[in-house]
């Protein structure tokens, strides 16, 4: 068999196995086993996802599931040959907004939830480091740094509370602002944020050359809150208790 044959029946075969009822097999190969390959290659990446979204999958069901899982095989184009991230690849399908999901069964919170289970994953699997938090005396003092295993996230919807017995039509007016941690015993541990705390810990991560003090008093000038000496005493109080849940440490 020649290259531009073996190619033309790799090219036939990868446009059959991601859409099958547009394209047929090769026509030198046995239909029947053409067909194996279909459902083998669909029922992979269908399980290989569903382990990542489960309360997405139980909130479509499993005809619209298995209609998502089809549009992503014969849309999207991979850039990974890693198993581990195709979930990843699969959020940012989503969050691209996709033409073929334009209309459809689709929850209006589809994206954020989908994010939101991803990253219980992404956690899991990261090879970052737990934070080396230091000293607590010096939290004022010294420049501050954020763990890489603790994510502060925020969502229009309030995707921890979604599930098929409470799927709102309507965004609240208010974000969800969320904290993800990977703990120790490599549990991830998920809890709401003040709009304070949410925003203290994206400072840190904008000015890691600020004092934990700076931190502060920048926060008590984006809050109109300049020279309150209880905020000051209430961010302080907030820095300890993150540093003492591995969150935040001392640079």
């Amino acid at each position: 068999m020649g290259k531009s044959s073996l190619l033309h029946q790799q090219t036939t075969m990868g446009l059959y196995l991601r859409d099958p009822e547009r394209n047929g097999p090769p026509t030198e190969m046995d239909p029947a086993r053409a067909l194996v390959y279909r459902d083998l290659v669909f029922a992979n990446l269908s399980s290989l996802l569903s382990g990542t979204f489960p309360v997405l999958v139980k909130i479509l069901g499993d005809e619209h599931w298995r209609s998502l899982v089809r549009i992503f095989l014969r849309d999207y184009r991979a850039r990974t040959p890693k198993f581990g991230e195709i979930a990843q690849e699969f959020v940012e399908f989503l969050a691209a907004g996709p033409l073929a999901l334009s209309d459809g069964p689709w929850p209006p919170f589809m994206v954020e939830l989908a994010h939101y289970e991803w990253v219980e994953m992404a956690l899991q699997q990261s090879d970052a480091e737990l934070l080396v938090g230091g000293d607590a005396a010096l939290l004022l003092d010294r420049p501050l740094r954020v763990s890489p295993l603790a994510w502060p996230l925020a969502y229009a919807w309030p995707v921890q509370r979604v599930g098929p017995d409470y799927q709102p039509d309507v965004a609240p007016a208010q974000p969800t602002l969320l904290l993800v941690r990977r703990a120790e015993d490599w549990s991830v541990r998920f809890s709401e944020l003040s709009p304070l705390a949410w925003r203290l810990l994206l400072r840190i991560g904008e000015f890691p050359e600020l004092t934990g003090r700076e931190q502060l008093q920048g926060l008590a000038i984006e809050a109109g809150a300049v020279g309150a000496s209880e905020f000051l005493e209430g961010g302080l109080v907030l820095l300890r208790q993150m540093h003492g849940e591995g969150v935040v440490g001392v640079g």
